[in-house]
């Protein structure tokens, strides 16, 4: 079983980070390793769905939201069995973000338990970042910067 933790602090009250991360139909934007996402069923504060990752592995989940506090993620079938957790603690006008998983790898992906957990490690930290400057509306898309290359600085009537 390989655990993976992340936690960030997030200059948001807990209200604006828990409107970010409870945006599940929006995942793929978060965790860039689903690729799709499929709501089978939602009751209360639970959803079931089925997620596709990287373009190939289906798998079935089951989400339930705490509001404001947690959300747990079982993944009930696919090449991952465990669960990722969120969780979120409020401090003095900021927020506190873990995020924390427990996955082993099933089928042939457990023969590559160790480059995969490498890879969802690598995941994790960018998902808290992104959360992160979501929550305190920092944006981070590519902005294009003027550059200047070489050859431009050369100019041939100076001679």
């Amino acid at each position: 079983m390989a655990e993976i933790k992340a936690a960030i602090e997030i200059n948001a009250q807990v209200d604006k980070v828990w409107e970010v991360v409870s945006d599940i139909d929006n995942d793929s934007k978060v965790w860039t390793a689903i690729t799709s996402i499929r709501n089978i069923s939602r009751e209360n504060n639970e959803v079931k769905r089925e997620v596709i990752l990287a373009k190939v592995n289906k798998c079935l989940q089951t989400v339930t939201l705490y509001p404001k506090e947690k959300i747990h993620t079982e993944w009930t079938k696919g090449v991952i069995n465990g669960a990722k957790d969120i969780l979120l603690t409020a401090r003095n006008g900021t927020t506190y973000l873990e995020v924390v998983l427990n996955y082993k790898f099933t089928g042939m992906a457990g023969f590559m338990s160790g480059k995969i957990t490498k890879d969802i490690k690598n995941e994790v930290e960018r998902a808290v970042e992104f959360i992160k400057a979501k929550a305190e509306g920092v944006d981070k898309s590519l902005q294009m910067e003027e550059r200047t290359h070489w050859a431009d600085m050369y100019d041939d009537k100076e001679k």
